[in-house]
């Protein structure tokens, strides 16, 4: 870096630890190195001396002076550049917010969330690694199927978790998707209602929309909204589902004739269709951000940054990731 930066505090990171935000973006600055930046005065938060322990909030600026190591974003966390990393180092990176009963991570696309056929690295096992002085490891709450990235919430004990599952069975929790879709859908907002069965195929499990009554249906409700679109070619959808079912928003973008681009399961083209030049063949399905109460009282509210190959596709196709907030 050549010179002094300003930084601005993104809304994901509210309430984080002044460390920990350095941790997340300068994972190769020292603990030491830091602390005689902020003794001297060289690291500032709105212009005012800072600690470490220092808590910031979204729209504050943090100074950074000339550090002579890479800020994360140059290397982006991958499933492929985290093989060769500690569980504790990779998942500090991927959080985006904590507190003492929650973790919020960035999976990123192609990490497995839980084990299962073919899986060698998972962030359950992963979470191994976080247990804390009583011997309490962190749980699941929910999933993110393997090739979906974004925000994904671990609970940091049994009294947390409870709650937190309990959130999500009671519909309190807001999940927000962002996707790149083959086409435009028909209306510019809608509401998706089917039933949802699971049946084996070769290539594994796979959902397929079902009749009212088949035996072992579910019902799937989503909702999208069209943010842009890239002429009739593709669209970028921002998706709710309020079921959660396995699969579902990929299952019923399909369904309205829109698969999502480069999902290996729901994706079928026509004759006529070619992949788009310049756009990585991965799924482009991102769970950007998750609303949902605090087990210790108020709201947590995180918004993800788009991985790798979304952030490249959406700069080829012009897209502007304000324009979900410009179109409420």
């Amino acid at each position: 870096m050549s010179g002094v930066e300003q930084i601005k505090v993104e809304p994901g990171e509210s309430g984080m630890r002044l460390d920990r935000w350095f941790k997340i973006h300068y994972p190769g600055l020292g603990f030491g190195h830091l602390q005689k930046l902020l003794r001297s005065g060289q690291v500032r938060v709105d212009g005012g001396r800072a600690k470490a322990d220092t808590r910031i909030e979204p729209g504050q600026m943090v100074r950074v002076p000339p550090l002579g190591v890479d800020r994360k974003g140059d290397q982006p966390l991958t499933a492929r550049t985290i093989r060769n990393q500690g569980d504790g180092d990779v998942l500090s990176k991927m959080i985006l917010y904590e507190d003492p009963a929650v973790f919020v991570f960035n999976k990123p696309s192609g990490l497995a969330v839980q084990g299962g056929s073919g899986v060698s690295r998972h962030v359950d096992d992963m979470l191994e690694a976080f247990r804390n002085k009583k011997g309490e490891k962190p749980r699941l709450v929910h999933r993110l199927d393997r090739d979906t990235s974004g925000a994904l919430v671990v609970a940091r004990s049994r009294l947390a978790a409870m709650k937190l599952a309990e959130s999500f069975r009671g519909r309190d929790a807001r999940k927000t998707y962002w996707a790149l879709v083959k086409g435009v859908p028909k209306k510019h907002e809608d509401r998706i209602s089917t039933w949802l069965v699971k049946e084996q195929t070769f290539d594994g499990d796979r959902m397929r929309v079902a009749k009212h009554g088949e035996d072992g249906a579910d019902h799937a409700i989503s909702h999208y909204r069209v943010v842009e679109q890239a002429g009739q070619r593709m669209s970028w959808l921002e998706m709710e589902p309020h079921t959660g079912r396995t699969h579902q928003l990929r299952v019923h973008a399909a369904h309205i004739g829109c698969p999502i681009i480069g999902d290996p399961k729901y994706f079928e083209a026509d004759q006529n269709w070619d992949f788009p030049g310049g756009l990585q063949n991965r799924l482009h399905l991102h769970a950007r951000r998750i609303v949902i109460p605090n087990p210790n009282g108020g709201m947590i509210d995180v918004t993800a940054p788009l991985p790798p190959h979304m952030r490249q596709s959406w700069n080829l196709l012009g897209f502007d990731e304000q324009s979900a907030e410009e179109d409420k």
